[in-house]
């Protein structure tokens, strides 16, 4: 290990929650060392100025929480992740970026990561962010929250898709909907003022474009499946 280019501290020396810091600019290292530091409760145990250095001291101090930019020479942060992930650690895991994509969002949040930080926002953001993911909640910077709500709808399609509901016509999914909710066809009808020929068509349907087969498996689907209606 090059001592030129990272610091490490003695495990006698951790308090109970170690920190890791994995960043190329010295300048920006040290603002982030100090706000964590002013917080009081985390002891950074090494610091890393490239990828390679990174997995370094994270396999040999094993932290609570390692913190890595997202851009590093050599591994990238998210390639540092995947092998501390590979290896089973107990670290939890935060990148950093300058980035505001969707592009790297969703590959962050594929590869496992619990923190999701800007930089322009670090100072603000990284000890809550810390003390989230130490307590088991996922944390991303507020002005980013933009990103999650994609995220979360473009999740949300992809489950549709995946299930067939996304070829259900509108009254379609009324009318699955209202049978997730335990209303019987009379009651369908009554509540979507049609007729109940009208509902058995459209439950025939639904069935037919869901691949749906045998007595309930309609009542099944609806209610396994409640949260996307």
């Amino acid at each position: 290990m090059k001592k030129n280019n990272h610091a490490a501290w003695s495990q006698a020396e951790r308090k109970a929650d170690s920190v890791i810091i994995a960043d190329d600019h010295p300048l920006f290292r040290k603002g982030l060392r100090d706000f964590i530091s002013t917080a009081g409760q985390y002891e950074i145990v090494a610091e890393a100025s490239n990828g390679e250095e990174a997995l370094d001291v994270i396999l040999r101090f094993k932290p609570d929480i390692a913190i890595l930019d997202i851009n590093m020479p050599g591994l990238s942060g998210l390639e540092v992740a995947r092998k501390v992930m590979e290896k089973n650690l107990n670290t939890e895991l935060v990148v950093l970026t300058m980035h505001e994509d969707a592009d790297h969002f969703d590959l962050a949040m594929e590869t496992g990561i619990m923190g999701y930080v800007l930089k322009d926002s670090a100072a603000a953001d990284i000890v809550s962010c810390i003390q989230s993911v130490l307590s088991g909640k996922s944390y991303i910077s507020p002005s980013l929250s933009h990103l999650l709500m994609k995220r979360s709808v473009k999740s949300l399609k992809g489950i549709e898709k995946k299930l067939g509901v996304d070829s259900l016509t509108g009254s379609e999914r009324k009318v699955l909907k209202l049978i997730s909710e335990g209303k019987s066809t009379k009651e369908i009808a009554e509540r979507l003022f049609i007729s109940v020929k009208t509902v058995s068509a459209h439950r025939s349907n639904i069935c037919g474009k869901l691949d749906l087969h045998g007595t309930n498996a309609l009542l099944r689907f609806a209610l396994e499946h409640k949260d996307l209606l």
